[in-house]
């Protein structure tokens, strides 16, 4: 496909990060400075994606086999790239992700341990050909995430994994953003929100996401800091 006139940014990282919270604190960044933004996730983000996201996530398919697993992801991320992602930058939009590629490829070569061919053949069919102007990595070792992420009410089949499989998956991270640092933005997520959301807006302006913006109009923080999921 042609080069859309927008920009896709994915936010990536383990269990617990943080990624919600730092995803709210962006839409509201980009309604403060006028950015007409798209704000969505992985698994899901459209109807039909959103159901394949619940098969995944259910902890009771604890039989699910890891290449069921692979091609359930790529099917609700090709429906959601194809019905959502893809007209919003063809629209000029800028569109965050909460999850995309990166994702597949830490949890289901690292974590799980299948062929990175074949995962990456799958996530280019998966694609429809759309490529990430810029990944924000949210960094923050396992055993943390993991705790932050058990404040929750339920957890679900992915946060259950034994600590094992996200250390395996974070490895997976950091292999990434080493082997991508022209798309790969990495922050540390064991500061505060406010710290991290300062990070984020200053990396994304680097990288040309932003431009001509207040860099100091950041967005209102959460008072819980601590507490940040």
């Amino acid at each position: 496909m042609k080069k859309p006139k927008g920009k896709f940014i994915t936010i990536e990282g383990c269990e617990g990060v943080g990624k919600s919270t730092q995803i709210a604190l962006l839409k509201s960044y980009c309604a403060k400075n006028g950015i007409k933004a798209v704000f969505t996730r992985e698994p899901g983000g459209t109807p039909i994606a959103e159901k394949i996201r619940n098969i995944i996530l259910d902890p009771s398919c604890k039989e699910m086999d890891a290449f069921t697993e692979l091609l359930l992801y790529a099917a609700s991320r090709r429906q959601h790239t194809y019905e959502l992602i893809m007209p919003a930058l063809e629209r000029g939009d800028y569109v965050f992700c909460d999850r995309y590629s990166d994702s597949t490829v830490a949890y289901q070569v690292y974590g799980r341990g299948l062929p990175i061919k074949v995962v990456e053949s799958v996530c280019l069919l998966a694609s429809v050909g759309v490529e990430i102007d810029a990944t924000i990595f949210l960094d923050l070792s396992p055993a943390k995430g993991l705790d932050r992420a058990a404040v929750r009410s339920t957890t679900d089949r992915i946060e259950r994994e034994g600590i094992d499989f996200h250390r395996r998956v974070y490895q997976g991270f950091k292999e990434i953003a080493k082997n991508n640092l022209n798309r790969v933005c990495s922050i540390d997520a064991s500061r505060t929100s406010s710290d991290v959301h300062k990070k984020i807006i200053k990396a994304l302006v680097a990288k040309g996401i932003f431009t001509n913006l207040e860099t100091n109009s950041f967005a209102p923080f959460p008072t819980n800091d601590d507490n940040d999921l």
